[in-house]
Formats: C-alpha cells, structure tokens, sequence
C-alpha cells in the first residue's frame, strides 16, 4: 500500500497555493523546522523530502531564490535560510519518474542560483561600509557556499557545471581577502570529494582557475590567502600529475619554481609551500615521469594478457557452451523437481483442508438437521442419513467393480468387435433381413418407451404418496391435542388412508367400550389390554366415520 503524505507538507503546500507571491517566501521557511525535527538519515526524511518534491515545493524555493533580493520579506536572512533548504531537501532525494529533470535541469538550475546569489553578496559585501554590516553580509555568504558544497557533496555530478560556471570565476578572481579564502576553500573541500572533474573542464577554464590561484599565491600580500592558495595548488597537483606537468613544462608559468623560491612563507603554510616547492623540482618531474611510464608499461601488460586471454577463449566456445547447457539443465531439474515438490505439498494440504473442510461443513448440516427435526423424527432421520450413506458407499463400489470387470473384458471386447467386424464384412445381410431386423427393433423400442413411460408414472405417483405422508406427519407433530383444537384445527387429524382411519376407530371403540364396561367385568385386567371389538360392529361403525378426503354419501 502507498503511504499517505505528510499532513504537514499538504498543509504547506496548500498555504502557497492560496498565499500571494510576497508571502511565499516566508511561508517556504517553514520546510526548515519540519527537516530539523525529522531524524537525520530516517525513512520517514526520505518521504517528507519526496513529498515536498512531489508537491513542487523544491521548485518555488527556486523561483524565490531566482527573483530580486529587495523583493523578498526578510532580504538576505530568508534568502539564505531557503538556500539552506533547498540543499538539504535535494541531497537524499529520490526522485523516482522525473528522475532526468530532476538531475539534468533542476540541481544545475539550482548550482548557478546559488553563485549567482554568491556573486551578488560579494558585490553587497565590497559596497558595505559598516562594518556590522559587512560582517552579517560575510554570514549569508558563507551559509550559501556551505550550501552549494552540501548540494555539490550529494551530487559529484555538478563539480563540473560548478567550475565551468563564469559565476564561479568571478568568486574566485576576487581582490577581497575573506571572500577569495572562502572561495578558495570550497574548491579545496570539493576537490577533496571527486578531484577526477578537473580534468574534465574545458583547458581555457582549468588554465583560468590555475592563473587565478598562482597570482594570489605570488601576488597578495595576505598570508591567509596565500595559504589558502597553497594548499589548494598543491592539492590540484598532487591529485592529477597532468597538472603537475603543466606547471612544470609548460610556457604559461614558465619560472613558477624560482619565483615561489624567492616568496617567504609564513610559518602557518610553511610545510605546504616547501612540498610544493619539491613537486615542481626536477627530480620529481623524473620521478612523475618514470611513474608515468611505469602505469603505461602496466597498461600495455594489461592489454596483452587481456588480448591473449580472449584468444584462449576463442578456441574453447564448446566448452564453454557446454558447461552452461549442462549448468543450466542441472540447475533447471533442480529447479523443477523442487517445484513438483512443492506443488504436490500444496496440493496435499490443499486436499487435506478441502476434506477437513467438508467434514465440518457436513457435520454442521447434520447438527442443523437434527435441530429442524422433531425429537420423535430424529431416530428416522438418522436412519435415512444411514441407508443415502449406505447407497453412496455400494454406488462407489459397484462403480469400481464395474470398472474391473470392464477392463478385465476389455480384451474380449475387441476381440469380439474385431470378429463382429470380420463377419460385417464376409458376409452381406439381404434387405429381408435387414427390414425385419429393423421391425425387431422398433418393436422392442416402442415397448422399451412404454414400459419407461408407466415406470415414470408409477414413481411419480409413489414421490407423491411419500410427500403427502411426510406432510401429515409434519402436521400432526404441530397441531395442537385435542383438548386444545379450536375452530378446524381437528381437521388435521383426518386421515385419507382407509386402514389408517379404521385402526383410528377401533381404537376409539375400544377406549369407549371400556370405559362404559360395570366394574366387574374390569378386574382382573391390566393397562395396555386391548379389547376385542366384533367386526360387524366396525364396518357398521366405519360407515359413520369421516375419512378425510372423500366425498359424504
């Protein structure tokens, strides 16, 4: 299931949909409290930083950042607060379907806002005469370069749309000390991050980051700026000796080395600007050259023992072949047979559930009925349950019996189909015979149909008996006794059956004559005795008694 959005962001979000555009910008500092109060690294940041994509928050802090700073509610303060969180909702994103936009036209987007934005605060800084002033100013500068390393640090990607930006050059090409170390610094932490970028610029911007490092090496009198300087030239010429080489041989700093031999290092630099010194020596560039040639010497080493490696391979494609047919058939059978096994588990437990199942629902059929049923039915009705259970048992095994015995004939049976055959075709019937034959046979048809027919008609005619019987017994169980009957209730306890209504009589004949017997004539009598009533007495009786379903005389 798709987890829910935050209810924080939904809220945001439909407060800057409805909020006019001045009022965006501080409603967007709310973000910031709701990152900050999310665990660093969680899931759940992950999501909110999704949502807030999703809901193209990303995208207004952009737009704000891009617009004039005299504009904005709060100036710089905001500004650099939103640059802050447009950083941190970026790094960790996934952006999951509008993942190109999202790394090819967004995070640039927001790279070059974020020098823009520095190249605007370093233009406010050298204009500022406060110092107050300058200070706050020199704040904000920093927290946009902070964010632009922490977008830049989650994104190796954008180092090279960073130095090949002309916002960046004009950072870098700074006269005021504080901006160009901090600058320069942020060079220096990206580098440390993924130096091989460098390299991939174009030769005109490196040889301008170059020429822009080298002259405030050689030509600030600020040691904090030199410094920085140092470290971030000898950082570049450690990392790539392309680099090392150019500073070594090329024209364009041709006596780089005697001109850094006459400069005086200050003593916090002094270790860095002596390695530096040594790297662009002649003895190092020997040994940047005999390095250099060791690595080519490695790499042709590798491209033979590659070449003669795939030649080997080129004479055993059968081999090869072979091992995977047989790998791939071995792990196939594997494969399947723990499939069937699986399967045939499944389907046992399957059938085991599905008869469990069928008990349960046969049992609870049974307990349904016997709760329907009278407690005077409930020995019949168990007594029916046995015989249907008794017949399905011999259907079953008469079923297989058959089945044997069938196919114990089956052999006989074509061999008499195949004599049957034969006779066909030595012998032809005449049209006599054939005509009488098929007389036979309409005749046997015909009594066939009509034996069926009183069949049907005599099993109809016994449903119906049983049904009407069922019926009585059903209404007697429900009616009332006889002191109880009112109205035509009595009338449930007629009878259409002529022995059932004479039995009636004479039991009620009897009951009458015993009770108007004198007293004598009882003794010696027991309870349950019947009395012998003469049948001419009955039948003459019987002509007075109702028998339900027949027509008075």
């Amino acid at each position: 299931m798709k987890p829910s959005t935050d209810p924080r962001i939904l809220s945001l979000a439909a407060e800057v949909a409805k909020s006019p555009e001045q009022n965006v910008p501080v409603i967007l500092l709310k973000l910031k409290e709701i990152i900050n109060n999310t665990p660093l690294g969680s899931s759940e940041l992950k999501k909110i930083k999704q949502d807030i994509y999703c809901y193209d928050l990303i995208r207004y802090c952009l737009l704000v950042l891009s617009q004039d700073c005299s504009r904005i509610q709060g100036g710089w303060t905001t500004i650099s607060q939103l640059t802050q969180i447009l950083s941190h909702c970026c790094v960790g994103l996934e952006p999951g379907e509008d993942a190109e936009e999202f790394y090819n036209e967004l995070l640039p987007s927001a790279a070059e806002n974020f020098l823009i934005l520095g190249r605007q605060l370093q233009t406010c800084f050298i204009n500022a005469a406060k110092g107050e002033e300058k200070d706050e100013l020199l704040h904000f500068f920093h927290i946009v370069t902070d964010s632009l390393f922490w977008l830049v640090g989650g994104h190796v990607q954008l180092i090279q749309n960073v130095l090949q930006s002309e916002h960046f050059l004009h950072l870098l090409q700074t006269d005021n000390v504080q901006i160009g170390s901090t600058v320069m610094n942020m060079v220096q932490n990206i580098l440390q991050i993924n130096s091989g970028d460098l390299l991939r610029i174009e030769a005109k911007t490196l040889h301008s980051i170059l020429d822009e490092v080298i002259f405030k090496l050689l030509s600030t009198p600020s040691p904090v700026l030199r410094s920085t300087a140092t470290k971030l030239l000898l950082l570049m010429a450690e990392s790539h000796q392309e680099i090392l080489i150019l500073l070594r041989l090329s024209a364009c700093y041709k006596g780089l080395r005697s001109l850094l031999n006459k400069q005086k290092p200050g003593t916090e630099f002094r270790h860095e600007f002596r390695q530096l010194i040594s790297l662009l020596s002649p003895k190092v560039y020997q040994e940047v050259e005999e390095q250099k040639l060791h690595q080519a010497a490695c790499l042709i080493q590798a491209y033979w023992k590659g070449f003669q490696t795939r030649k080997r391979l080129k004479k055993l494609p059968s081999a090869v072949i072979t091992l995977q047919r047989n790998f791939r058939s071995k792990r196939a059978k594997i494969l399947l047979k723990l499939k069937r096994q699986k399967e045939e588990e499944d389907n046992r437990l399957q059938l085991q559930l599905e008869k469990q199942r069928a008990m349960r629902l046969s049992r609870e059929v049974r307990l349904n009925m016997l709760e329907i049923v009278h407690p005077g039915q409930v020995e019949k009705h168990n007594r029916e349950i046995e015989e249907k259970s008794a017949l399905i048992i011999q259907k079953h095994w008469r079923g297989y019996r058959e089945r044997k015995n069938f196919h114990q004939q089956k052999p006989s049976l074509v061999e008499y189909k195949a004599a049957v055959t034969l006779q066909r075709a030595s012998s032809q019937m005449s049209d006599v015979a054939s005509r009488e034959l098929h007389s036979q046979a309409q005749e046997r048809l015909q009594h066939y149909f009509m034996g069926r027919a009183l069949e049907d008609r005599a099993q109809q005619h016994r449903d119906a008996l049983k049904a009407q019987i069922s019926t009585n017994i059903e209404q007697l169980m429900k009616a009332p006794s006889l002191k109880e009957a009112e109205g035509k209730e009595p009338e449930l306890f007629l009878s259409r059956s002529r022995p059932v209504a004479a039995k009636a009589k004479q039991a009620h004949l009897t009951t009458l004559k015993h009770i108007q017997a004198p007293w004598w004539k009882k003794l010696g009598e027991e309870a349950g005795d019947e009395i012998a009533v003469p049948k001419d007495e009955l039948s003459l009786e019987l002509g007075t008694l109702f028998i339900g379903g027949t027509k008075p005389p």
